[in-house]
């Protein structure tokens, strides 16, 4: 059987391992240069810091057998046990960012970057991938692991009749700022501070997170704050914010900042099941299973038993 995957996040790079160990031809498709979807960690200079996803948690038994692989593995670890007074459930995070963990699960995959996914289109005996610079794949199956309105746009030319509860799922929009300091910010350990004023949902010292060997800052505007700003002008935004950070940033001095911009941050309502799936085309992604890390793994899962039947 062959299958493509569009998307190499969590997702797709789980639906991906599982179909290719049960002995399938598998291409997983991504448009971006590396691995990680909201797993994404940027380096600017020295500094390491990781801006989409931050941490994740452990809710089930079957994402619980998956962490543990990753710890074993080396690429993940334990950051705390909650921030401020703690809560004592553990926070976890790549070892050396984010996409430490990406980076591990692509190792003996077929993983094309760079590769824009322009449509989707059934054949007599099966489908075909295009992509936009003119070629194609052949697939028994395909499965899209991307941003419900990304893989509505790549099935637009298809008869497939996706649910008005998956087609209509809207996602908030995350404004956010990467600050590179030299000095002692106002983040306490561990590292972390979620929703400590009215416009950060998430600010985050890398370097007390263990991701960065040197000071640096992301700060994740909230819903209300993004959609409000989201159209204005980009820099005058992002002055915006980075007067607004400056009470985390403290008596530090900035060395360098940069504007980032999530546009399909984290999706507003959630699919009820983990994954759909008709006639060879596969959903997925953590609009199924709830929009966090463990559930865009479970959401692979499930997407491949659906595969393999």
């Amino acid at each position: 059987m062959q299958v493509v995957v569009v998307g190499a996040g969590l997702s797709g790079l789980t639906v991906a391992r599982r179909i290719t160990d049960a002995g399938h031809d598998v291409i997983v498709l991504d448009k971006g240069r590396s691995s990680g979807g909201r797993c994404a960690t940027r380096r600017i200079g020295d500094a390491v810091l990781d801006h989409g996803a931050q941490f994740f948690t452990v809710r089930s038994d079957e994402f619980a057998t998956t962490v543990d692989e990753w710890l074993r593995a080396g690429v993940a670890r334990e950051w705390c046990r909650g921030f401020g007074a703690g809560d004592g459930h553990p926070r976890y995070c790549g070892t050396n960012g984010m996409t430490t963990i990406t980076k591990h699960m692509t190792e003996g995959l077929a993983v094309r970057y760079s590769q824009m996914v322009f449509n989707i289109e059934k054949n007599n005996r099966g489908w075909w991938v295009h992509l936009d610079d003119g070629t194609h794949l052949a697939a028994d199956q395909v499965v899209v692991t991307c941003p419900v309105p990304q893989s509505m746009a790549l099935l637009v030319n298809t008869d497939l009749q996706v649910p008005d509860g998956i087609r209509n799922i809207e996602y908030d929009r995350t404004i956010a700022a990467l600050v590179v300091v030299n000095g002692v910010t106002n983040v306490p350990v561990p590292g972390a501070v979620q929703n400590g004023d009215a416009t950060f949902s998430i600010v985050v010292d890398n370097q007390l997170k263990g991701v960065s060997p040197i000071r640096a800052l992301t700060l994740h505007c909230n819903a209300a704050f993004s959609e409000e700003h989201w159209s204005n002008d980009l820099a005058v935004t992002h002055e915006r914010v980075m007067s607004l950070a400056q009470s985390w940033i403290g008596d530090a001095t900035v060395v360098e900042h940069q504007p980032k911009r999530w546009r399909l941050a984290t999706p507003r309502t959630t699919w009820h099941e983990r994954c759909w799936a008709h006639d060879g085309i596969v959903l997925a992604g953590d609009a199924f299973a709830g929009p966090r890390i463990e559930g865009a793994v479970l959401s692979g899962m499930a997407a491949a038993a659906q595969v393999l039947g």
